[in-house]
């Protein structure tokens, strides 16, 4: 499991820092960087009828991405800190209820940038290359799911601390 979630968490980063680069170099090198943003995301489009509109999907779409993979950053953590003698640990409890916060949030996110990508293309800024691109759901799938994890890591987080009050009185009476 370790290795996994490094590969995802590396993954990650390079998929929020290759669109932070492309997005840099479309703006201020390059417009034609906006054809090929990241694994074929093509908003020249929309880079064309409004830079402030392109400007706010691109940024919506790195803090997504740098969201998913500071969940990722937060469960590498609990890796490295989890004791399996005496699992519940205050620690471990505050990351597991921070990842639980930071899913919620990236849901919402999700949502809002699923939102702004329709009123974009009701409004004639862009056509076809971000729908095209949210029903590939590279980027923009539906948030329901992540905030449905946060609900369900917050619950657990919940119960966390519940063990961690069963541990500490079990401590107490030994």
């Amino acid at each position: 499991m370790r290795i996994t979630v490094w590969i995802l968490f590396i993954g990650l980063c390079i998929q929020a820092g290759t669109l932070l680069y492309s997005f840099w170099v479309s703006l201020f090198i390059n417009p034609e960087g906006s054809k090929n943003l990241d694994l074929g995301l093509n908003l020249s489009a929309l880079y064309a009828g409004s830079i402030e509109h392109y400007s706010i999907m691109v940024l919506l779409l790195i803090c997504l991405s740098g969201l998913k993979a500071y969940i990722f950053y937060l469960v590498i953590k609990i890796f490295q800190k989890i004791n399996f003698v005496h699992p519940f640990s205050p620690e471990i409890a505050r990351l597991i209820k921070l990842i639980g916060y930071v899913a919620l949030g990236t849901g919402v996110l999700n949502l809002a940038a699923n939102s702004y990508s329709e009123w974009l293309i009701e409004n004639g800024f862009a056509k076809y290359t971000l729908q095209q691109y949210a029903s590939l759901e590279k980027f923009l799938g539906g948030g329901a799911e992540f905030i449905l994890l946060g609900g369900i890591i917050f619950i657990i987080s919940q119960v966390f601390n519940r063990g961690i009050e069963i541990q500490t009185e079990n401590e107490l009476t030994v």
